[in-house]
């Protein structure tokens, strides 16, 4: 059993609330992006990173972006069930700190993911970091670019495992 903070944690409220945020924050950047960048066009920041306009149709590393169009309708079905089945995780277990926090992130990055798809049937990505020791994973080194709901959902994934390491440890 994970433990629980004093007085039930932050309520399922300050976690919808923390997924909300994260949400406001994704699409705010999404709509700076689109605002000021055209499809494709790139302001290099440093060496190592660019902040580049990109529409993603597919998941993951582009995952599945060449298909005929189902994979919009597929994704945002998914990302749909996700928060359903995470808003359902943060009613039982909202005095799980750790968890919950985690699966908040995942749930306001899935959102923002969703709101996307259905708004411009595309995600919108557009931090881009390049190293050259990339280069064997990745072409001319260029990891695939990403925006802030992909990156929460990312840490969000490894708070998880990280939750789940620290319930192993002390069971």
């Amino acid at each position: 059993m994970a433990r629980r903070s004093a007085g039930g944690g932050a309520g399922l409220f300050g976690w919808l609330g923390l997924a909300g945020v994260v949400l406001l924050l994704d699409q705010f950047t999404k709509v700076l992006i689109v605002g000021n960048f055209a499809l494709g066009e790139v302001h290099t920041v440093t060496s190592f990173f660019d902040v580049v306009r990109a529409h993603n149709h597919g998941a993951a590393f582009s995952f599945l972006s060449d298909a005929s169009g189902w994979q919009r309708w597929f994704f945002t079905g998914l990302g749909t069930v996700a928060a359903v089945v995470i808003i359902f995780l943060l009613r039982q277990h909202a005095g799980q700190t750790l968890f919950c926090l985690a699966i908040s992130l995942i749930l306001g990055g899935a959102v923002g993911n969703v709101i996307d798809r259905l708004w411009h049937g595309y995600v919108i990505d557009f931090l881009q970091f390049h190293w050259s020791w990339l280069a064997p994973m990745f072409t001319q080194g260029y990891f695939p670019a990403f925006n802030l709901a992909d990156s929460a959902i990312t840490l969000g994934a490894v708070l998880l495992v990280l939750d789940e390491l620290r319930r192993v440890r002390r069971s």
